[in-house]
């Protein structure tokens, strides 16, 4: 293979859920459809809530708003795509529109992990150091932290669609994904690269993700040892509730992950890897909006009472 010339692919074919039977894709339509439209009004309801409550104006409803934007671009970047791609019977994507997605998708997904370790963060300084919160948690300081969670996760994304793309692409055309999916777009790479290629994403990818879990874990850790100190039964119940928003979204976000990444080998269909792929990439976001509505009291009653004062108008 080493010193053959090949010719330069100028677009892909996403193959997606071209393979499920014609009658089933307006079910899936509609289904995903909603999913996506839920996860954008749950995200714009629960940041345009913080913002004008200024009872939420504190670190961890800033990181929430950060949180619910970096969902919104994510299921922007992929899931308007394979909605049209399931009515659709042309499914070709251009070389630059694939490399234009895999680098946001992997900048707001690494986004999202990394505001999630940030998040965990703010839940240790707020339970285990109480009366250096607002010393070590101001609005700089937390400013800050969004900043480089975003420039951290840009650059992720920037790293791991310059390692891919500047590989050959030879031989086949079609993705087995509905999206610019970057393991399944390395199986279109020819030459010698590619083995070492993957293993650089790989580490590239765990590194990141891993180390994400390894802190927001850690810092439960401190959390339950600080929580298991309170005397009254009462007050371990109530200040453990201030992270169960967070620590539930943390298990489904890395539960869905490793439920598609971790799988074990073996003989697997297209169509059940496909709506693997889909618990990951819109149902984590479509639960996210609902978790921290319904498991957060005091954002739950900020955003009844900014329905209600929106609502008391248009009856009088």
């Amino acid at each position: 293979m080493a010193g053959q010339n090949y010719s330069m692919m100028t677009e892909f074919i996403l193959v997606g859920f071209s393979t499920f039977p014609q009658h089933l894709l307006p079910a899936f339509f509609l289904l995903y459809l909603l999913m996506y439209l839920f996860t954008l009004l749950g995200n714009l309801l629960i940041m345009t809530t913080v913002w004008s409550e200024r009872s939420l104006h504190t670190p961890m409803y800033l990181f929430l708003c950060a949180l619910s934007t970096s969902e919104i671009l994510f299921t922007v970047a992929i899931t308007p795509r394979m909605l049209v791609d399931m009515l659709s019977t042309h499914h070709t994507i251009t070389w630059a529109a694939c490399a234009t997605q895999m680098f946001f998708s992997f900048t707001f997904g690494f986004t999202h992990s990394f505001l999630l370790m940030i998040m965990g963060y703010d839940r240790y300084v707020a339970i285990c150091h109480p009366l250096r919160y607002h010393v070590l948690m101001s609005n700089r300081g937390c400013a800050r932290l969004v900043s480089w969670t975003w420039a951290g996760g840009s650059v992720m994304g920037m790293m791991v669609t310059l390692i891919v793309f500047h590989l050959t692409f030879c031989g086949s055309n079609m993705i087995r994904h509905f999206f610019c999916h970057v393991f399944s777009l390395l199986k279109l790479a020819c030459g010698n690269e590619n083995s070492s290629v993957t293993l650089a994403v790989i580490l590239v990818c765990v590194s990141a993700l891993m180390g994400c879990l390894f802190l927001i874990v850690l810092s439960y850790v401190f959390i339950v040892a600080a929580i298991l100190r309170i005397p009254s039964a009462e007050g371990r119940h109530k200040t453990f509730s201030t992270c169960v928003s967070h620590l539930t979204v943390v298990i489904v976000h890395y539960g869905f992950a490793s439920i598609i990444y971790l799988k074990p080998k073996g003989p697997h269909s297209m169509d059940s890897n496909t709506l693997m792929a889909t618990t990951y990439t819109v149902f984590t976001p479509f639960l996210s909006p609902i978790i921290f509505s319904l498991r957060n009291k005091e954002l739950k009653n900020a955003i009844k009472k900014s329905i209600q004062r929106k609502l008391i108008p248009l009856s009088s």
